[in-house]
């Protein structure tokens, strides 16, 4: 029924683990968009490493350094958006134990910023090529995770995208930006 509407509800806009969206990014001096699968796949892994690793839409910021450090030093783009959405367990969401027989039941949240802007989400990107020439070339990207504020933890959720201000885009996506200069970045977040 969806492929079918043409109308836009907005739902259309939500992207999930596997679905693509346009990432901005810098290639040779300039600002281009590129559509990506949000499920990034680094240089150099097999292609069965997305169903090994189905995770790797996000990137933790604490790993940035070590599995994700390629794409750190060298592969950085945004993605905006005007919400985010996070699975959690009812009963963490409500901040209490399971009860007795109670099974775990997911909760889907939202989490729009106040006043309402669109974000710039740091994430990071790969252009993975088949070393077999079997398979086509691949744009993929993950979304940069830090421990949340405290407002998403308070909600039951342990982890929070990162959205960076925009007075920083320019040196986030210059390749040439230092580790510490990017840290520095994430640090001063668009709360």
């Amino acid at each position: 029924a969806a492929l079918r509407r043409t109308a836009l509800v907005d739902e259309d806009a939500r992207i999930f683990p596997g679905w693509y969206a346009p990432v901005l990014v810098g290639e040779g001096g300039r600002r281009v968009v590129r559509p990506m699968r949000y499920q990034c796949r680094p240089v150099g892994k097999p292609a069965f490493y997305d169903a090994k690793f189905p995770g790797t839409y996000n990137a933790r910021r604490d790993n940035l350094t070590g599995f994700w450090q390629a794409q750190f030093a060298a592969t950085r783009g945004v993605v905006l958006v005007d919400a985010f959405y996070e699975n959690v367990a009812r009963h963490a969401m409500e901040h209490r134990e399971l009860a007795p027989g109670e099974r775990e039941e997911n909760v889907v949240l939202e989490f729009r910023p106040r006043p309402a802007h669109e974000m710039l989400v740091a994430c990071l990107w790969s252009h993975w090529r088949d070393p077999a020439g079997q398979a086509p070339d691949l744009l993929s990207f993950a979304a940069i995770t830090d421990e949340p504020p405290p407002e998403v933890a308070a909600a039951g959720h342990d982890r929070c995208v990162i959205p960076i201000k925009p007075e920083h885009v320019e040196a986030w996506l210059d390749p040439g930006t230092d580790v510490a200069a990017l840290q520095a970045i994430l640090d001063d977040r668009d709360r």
